[in-house]
């Protein structure tokens, strides 16, 4: 009985949380972003990183995760291996959606890639957001992978008339240029660099300003105020960085 009254009493506040956060919307200029994904989200808290990133620049980007390791949108869809998205998506008001598929569906699984991707933008659509998809990125031992990516996600945006996050893309010219620079954990994951990368592309994408002064040491808060330390950047990587989202062209919230 003790654990069934913990358990009631967990559920009640993750309930009551959820509903005071989500009202939160609805007192600041604030985005509301829900990321959906799989490990390539979740390395270095990619949510957290673009809320931090925002707050340094005086921006207020809310940020929740569905995330679960190696899932793709079909898994997210039918609410396989412990993904809960549907459940999520319907929670709270949201602004965008931002969908993380497997980095071989464009590969392995073309057609689910397309059906699946096409079924959340109609859903998002449907409870008053707009979907928004990232581009993965080639394995660090295949850069030859990003051709089949790339033209997989431009066919994507067609079909779905949804804008696209040029991550991958953003991966490869800084392959190209900064060979020197690790944008991997291991094969495919990403390192802190990868995430800080995507960080920028994302608060770009939102707010369609420049990244340049956006600290290169990222923080956030627990629940008792504490900073948590999210990203150690070197400086000069991430000036290059910044600069190189900021000369990039791609399709903003702005333009």
């Amino acid at each position: 009985m003790k654990l069934q009254a913990l358990l009631l009493k967990f559920v009640c506040g993750v309930a009551i949380f959820i509903a005071s956060w989500c009202s939160a919307k609805a007192q600041t200029d604030s985005i509301n972003v829900l990321f959906v994904g799989n490990s390539f989200t979740y390395y270095y808290n990619l949510s957290q990183v673009v809320s931090s990133m925002a707050l340094s620049q005086g921006k207020v980007i809310i940020t929740r995760q569905s995330t679960v390791g190696g899932s793709t949108l079909e898994n997210h869809w039918k609410g396989e291996r412990g993904t809960r998205t549907q459940t999520m998506i319907d929670s709270c008001q949201w602004d965008y959606v931002v969908f993380n598929n497997h980095s071989l569906a464009t590969i392995d699984s073309f057609d689910l890639f397309i059906e699946y991707s096409s079924k959340f933008a109609d859903l998002v659509r449907q409870r008053g957001a707009e979907p928004v998809f990232m581009e993965t990125w080639a394995y660090q031992s295949n850069p030859l992978m990003q051709t089949t990516i790339s033209g997989g996600y431009q066919k994507l945006a067609e079909a779905t008339k949804a804008d696209i996050v040029p991550c991958g893309s953003l991966f490869a010219e800084t392959r190209k240029w900064r060979p020197d620079m690790n944008l991997f954990s291991d094969d495919k994951h990403p390192s802190y660099n990868g995430t800080y990368l995507i960080g920028l592309l994302f608060y770009k994408y939102f707010t369609g300003e420049k990244t340049a002064g956006i600290p290169k040491r990222l923080t956030t808060k627990d629940i008792n105020g504490e900073n948590i330390y999210l990203i150690f950047m070197l400086q000069e990587d991430a000036d290059y960085l910044q600069e190189l989202v900021d000369t990039y062209e791609f399709k903003t919230l702005k333009n």
